[in-house]
């Protein structure tokens, strides 16, 4: 049971990009508030200031997803190579959405040939 519990915990990297996700997405839910508060700053007529404001913190945003990114599919990329993180091909019977039911059960359904639907006029 510890061996089990010990394998499904985070690493330090994957706490890493939780984190790093987390100040992503709280950097673009501020933008929004940065904006206002930067037009308020350019009415009361710090102009240089509010649009100083809003660039940073757009830029900030923009920087702060472009880390969470790379520093996902670095993770990943590790995961992916390591073979811990189970990454199999579906054999042919667990595909459940390929065949066609044989049957129907509407009694008034219409069965069409593959030439009824497929001609061109």
């Amino acid at each position: 049971m510890a061996g089990w519990f010990a394998g499904r915990t985070a690493g330090w990297s994957a706490k890493a990009v939780v984190a790093v996700t987390l100040l992503a997405l709280l950097l673009v839910a501020v933008v929004p508030l940065v904006l206002l508060a930067a037009v308020i700053m350019m009415l009361l007529g710090h102009v240089v200031g509010g649009l100083a404001l809003f660039g940073g913190s757009v830029l900030a945003a923009v920087m702060a997803v472009g880390l969470a990114g790379v520093t996902g599919m670095q993770h990943l990329r590790k995961l992916l190579l390591r073979r811990s993180f189970p990454v199999v091909p579906l054999s042919r019977n667990q595909y459940t959405d390929v065949a066609e039911p044989t049957g129907s059960e509407y009694a008034d359904a219409v069965r069409l040939d593959r030439s009824d639907y497929t001609e061109v006029r």
